[in-house]
């Protein structure tokens, strides 16, 4: 381990600026002289646009400018927002239907963007919204997932988007109808909002010749195309920055209408325009997350090993296709598809559904966490339906050791595991043996407790491929320029901490440069958990290039052949020479020779192979059966995420992720009503967990090294919400069983618990 990283837990050094006030997030660094924009969004969930009047807002004062859809059309700004389609069962494309910049003859989501006000101020830009005249006859809601209802768009007349599968459907029913046990069940993924702390915002400047955009998001170069593609300009003249970014999850890692909006605006007025959302605002037009129902199948033989495995899963999509919505929830969640176990045949049937809802997209773990619950959900199910203890049937049906590398039913190849190992871990650090005793003692003060375990595991996506470049100043710093984008995670430490195990520059001597497409080449930006483990692969090339650059010019200056020369991570040294300089003290030299040529060295690398992070959670809840409450009372996870380069910020990254899942689980949900305005849209009706609703995380590592890569690395951070969710479903369904309770849906809320427990005794009745 010592070769690429010392796995060591370094504090992270940009949380300095952000808590003392100084980081610099887009609203801060907007230019002083920007225009405010403002977005009137439609109020209601279907209709038709019947009058658009705007004539009495251009003329209010401080108003610069309102764009409407026929704006854009006039300004042949055409194109629609970018979407990505799968393909149907019968060779098909998914449906495609036009998503405008701005409403075009109808609305279909309470939210949508209608039209921009860009003035002097905010408060003129919001009297201005209020002048404009919007009226829109109401077309029927359509909510629910199933074909019918009003249609949203002609291109799916019945509301449906696709029909997707994969898999051996014969095969997987037919060991299904002849199976010594089949289990079945009915589980929902409940609609979040991401929430994340910094809303979106984002500023665009225009000089005449190039367009700036400045956004919140989570990478550069996706942004830099649309943009060039959308507004009709090359994409040299056109650069994309990220400052710092407060959290993103998946949601900012698209596009949205108000980037292009704004850019429009300031090529139009040669004026800075800036956008910043508001609380509501977002969650009215955020891409929400998960928000789905499945029907699933479960088959095991005589002696309980696991033969096959359907799932039936409707999914929303929302009013539009969003960027990655229709793969979300087919491609990458059959990464996961079966989970750790080895299974015989699986088939997994997609429906996408398009509804007057907020579009549905990327939230942390994109696919992955939605898959693991409802295999974990129905694995426990299938435990208390056969009898078996659960921790007991995991072991019976999981990959064995000695079994990888595993090639899994949907196309991924596990490199190692050793998932038992892990999973005797997790039941020490759970204290499992002590839970008998536990549950005894909540019982007796009148309240249920359960135990919820889930055994994850995850695949990491985006792009393999990643680069880096590193320069080293007059001054004595040195510069490394990532194709990553930090959206909170820590990066700077770890990417700088990473250069310095390599090199021996000193880690205070280092800055990271990410989010500018001017002055990074290429990047691949964040998601999928890739951060870390492809950027630092890129790291290790481009040490190998400096190494490979300096040893021909340290060789002559020691008197020696390149053969003879080493570099100990250290220091370059060779036998019969003094002279043992350390990377810096050989840029120096270089510097002063004018060989400007070794004092930057860039290399990009691509991973052979995807690395599958893996663990178990275990939670504990307590419910009072008199009100429904439900505390979460303890939490362990023991992860394996190979090789740690920094502990304290894997740790991090899983308390965060751990939150989030608990948080759908026990308090978030998003709620429509039947015209589909949104119910939740506040802090005062969303419930957002607060740090009362979590116990102390334990958190340990059991680390199986990936050889996927050289540095035996596995992503960690979307692990957290990857296994929290089944694991806290599950104890609170294991608290309710012996009251009878047999289906338990997120959220958990005091009033759906006791809801569940009474039902439970008139129907017991």
């Amino acid at each position: 381990m010592e070769k690429f990283g010392k796995s060591q837990p370094v504090k992270r050094v940009e949380d300095v600026r952000f808590l003392t006030g100084r980081g610099q997030y887009v609203d801060d660094i907007a230019p002083q002289n920007a225009l405010h924009a403002l977005v009137l969004r439609a109020s209601q969930a279907h209709g038709t646009i019947t009058e658009l009047d705007v004539a009495e807002a251009r003329e209010m004062p401080g108003v610069q400018l309102v764009l409407t859809a026929e704006d854009l059309r006039a300004a042949e700004i055409t194109s629609g927002m970018v979407a990505t389609v799968v393909d149907n069962r019968d060779g098909t494309k998914g449906a495609a239907p036009r998503r405008p910049l701005l409403a075009e003859g109808k609305v279909r989501f309470v939210g949508e963007p209608v039209a921009m006000v860009i003035a002097e101020s905010m408060a003129e830009a919001r009297d201005a919204a209020e002048a404009i005249v919007l009226d829109i006859d109401d077309l029927p809601a359509k909510l629910d997932l199933a074909r019918g209802g009003a249609a949203l768009h002609d291109e799916a007349p019945d509301n449906r988007a696709f029909d997707w599968g994969t898999g051996d459907e014969e095969g997987c029913d037919d060991l299904l109808r002849n199976a010594a046990h089949v289990v079945r069940m009915e589980v929902e993924d409940n609609r979040v909002i991401v929430n994340s702390m910094e809303p979106r915002g984002c500023f665009a400047e225009w000089d005449g010749t190039r367009l700036h955009l400045s956004v919140n998001g989570q990478g550069v170069w996706g942004p830099k195309g649309q943009l060039a593609k959308i507004l009709g300009l090359d994409e040299e003249n056109v650069r994309v920055t990220n400052p710092d970014v407060g959290g993103g999850f998946g949601m900012k890692a698209m596009t949205y209408p108000e980037y292009f909006l704004c850019a429009h605006a300031a090529m139009k007025l040669g004026r800075p325009v800036r956008w910043m959302s508001e609380r509501t605002e977002a969650m009215l037009s955020d891409n929400a997350g998960r928000d789905l129902v499945h029907e699933v199948a479960l088959g095991f033989d005589e002696n309980l090993k696991l033969l096959a495995y359907r799932v039936d899963t409707k999914c929303n999509l929302g009013a539009y296709n969003s960027q990655f919505g229709q793969p979300i929830q087919t491609q990458l969640f059959s990464r996961v598809l079966t989970g750790v176990y080895d299974i015989q045949k699986t088939y997994l049937h997609v429906e996408g559904y398009y509804t007057n809802t907020t579009q549905v997209d990327a939230y942390r773990g994109a696919g992955r966490p939605e898959a693991i619950y409802v295999l974990e959900r129905a694995m426990d199910m299938a435990a208390r339906e056969l009898d078996i203890s659960p921790w007991e049937l995991r072991r019976r049906c999981f990959i064995q050791p000695a079994q990888f590398p595993y090639d899994t039913l949907t196309g991924e190849t596990y490199d190692v595991g050793d998932f038992p190992r892990v999973l005797d871990h997790a039941a020490r650090t759970a204290d499992v043996d002590g839970f008998a005793a536990r549950r005894a003692a909540s019982e007796a003060e009148g309240r249920l407790r359960g135990m919820g375990l889930c055994y994850y595991i995850e695949s990491i996506l985006g792009d393999p491929s990643e680069g880096a470049k590193v320069e080293f100043n007059e001054d004595g710093t040195v510069l490394i320029y990532v194709g990553t984008q930090s959206n909170g995670q820590g990066h700077e430490t770890v990417y700088a901490k990473f250069l310095s195990d390599q090199t021996g520059i000193p880690f205070e001597a280092i800055t990271v440069i990410q989010g500018d497409s001017d002055r990074i080449e290429k990047g691949g930006g964040t998601g999928g958990s890739r951060s870390v483990t492809v950027q630092n692969n890129a790291t290790l090339a481009t040490v190998d290039a400096m190494i490979a650059a300096f040893t021909p010019y340290l060789a002559e200056k020691m008197g020696v052949e390149e053969s003879e020369v080493s570099f100990d991570d250290e220091t370059f040294r060779a036998p019969g020479s003094n002279l043992t300089p350390t990377m810096m003290e050989a840029a120096q030299m270089a510097r002063a020779d004018g060989r400007d040529d070794l004092l930057m060295h860039q290399a990009r690398a691509t991973l052979e192979a995807r690395s599958f992070p893996n663990g178990a959670h275990i939670a504990e809840v307590e419910v009072d059966p008199d009100t429904g409450v439900v505390t979460l009372d303890r939490y362990s996870v023991v992860d394996d995420f190979g090789n740690l380069i920094n502990p304290m910020l894997a740790e991090g990254q899983v308390h965060g992720g751990v939150a989030q899942g608990v948080g759908q689980a026990l308090t978030e949900s998003v709620v429509y009503d039947a015209d589909g305005q949104l119910l939740t849209a506040t802090f005062m009706d969303y419930a957002m967990p607060r740090a009362d609703d979590l116990p102390m995380i334990t958190f340990e590592t059991e680390p199986v090294p990936s050889t996927a890569n050289i540095m035996g690395m596995k992503g960690c951070g979307e692990a957290g919400t990857v296994g929290a969710m089944a694991a806290t479903a599950n104890a609170v369904m294991d608290a309710l069983w012996t009251r009878g309770v047999r289906r338990a849906d997120m959220p958990f809320t005091p009033h759906r618990v006791w809801n569940m427990l009474n039902d439970a005794v008139e129907t017991a009745a």
